[in-house]
């Protein structure tokens, strides 16, 4: 068996947790690993890469809703979302070049399993706050959804909201749904030197 498992779908993802389970086997999920830096590395047995799952399943700009694979990159995303003049509110960062690998090579799942976001987190709040719906494979090889495509759903626990942070260890996120929002009409960017940082007196 080799140490690298790449479901091509939904299925295959599920397929590939029940042959774990019943082989006891862990396994790390990953999308293009930009993030495998971030915390303390887990101890697995397998890999499962779900960089397969790409592509956009469903992107309505009027609602300000969007579905896509978990494997998507998110420089996909946001070149879609810039030609609509939408953008992902929570500008989640390209962890990528931090870490020794290609910019761009994010993903969404990446991004929301890790609950990621840019210094716009204080105003537009963390990824989980945009996370509006998943399907998923539990640990248990049982495929579910939660949540929904609107804003406000009524659809029982919110176990987005769970999902969102846990890096992939209670469930594999094989499709998300994101809100998006327009751009902003105008930026404003802050740079500080340390060399123009002054030390109070008697310091």
């Amino acid at each position: 068996m080799t140490d690298l498992l790449k479901p091509r779908d939904a299925k295959d993802v599920e397929a590939a947790v029940a042959w774990a389970l019943a082989e006891v086997k862990t396994l790390e999920i990953v999308g293009h690993g930009s993030k495998r830096g971030i915390g303390r590395a887990a101890q697995w047995d397998l890999s499962l890469d779900l960089s397969d799952l790409s592509g956009v399943t469903l992107y309505e700009p009027e609602e300000l809703v969007l579905s896509a694979r978990a494997g998507t990159p998110l420089a996909e995303i946001e070149t879609l979302l810039a030609a609509h003049n939408q953008e992902l509110a929570f500008e989640p960062m390209d962890y990528g070049p931090v870490f020794g690998a290609p910019a761009g090579c994010g993903t969404i799942g990446g991004t929301i399993a890790a609950n990621l976001s840019g210094p716009r987190r204080i105003k537009a709040g963390a990824a989980r706050d945009h996370f509006l719906g998943v399907s998923a494979v539990s640990g248990r090889a049982e495929t579910f959804k939660s949540g929904g495509r609107v804003v406000k759903n009524v659809t029982g626990y919110d176990l987005c909201k769970v999902l969102a942070g846990s890096h992939g260890t209670l469930a594999v996120m094989t499709d998300v749904t994101v809100k998006v929002l327009p751009r902003a009409e105008t930026e404003r960017q802050f740079w500080c030197s340390a060399s123009t940082m002054h030390r109070p007196p008697g310091r």
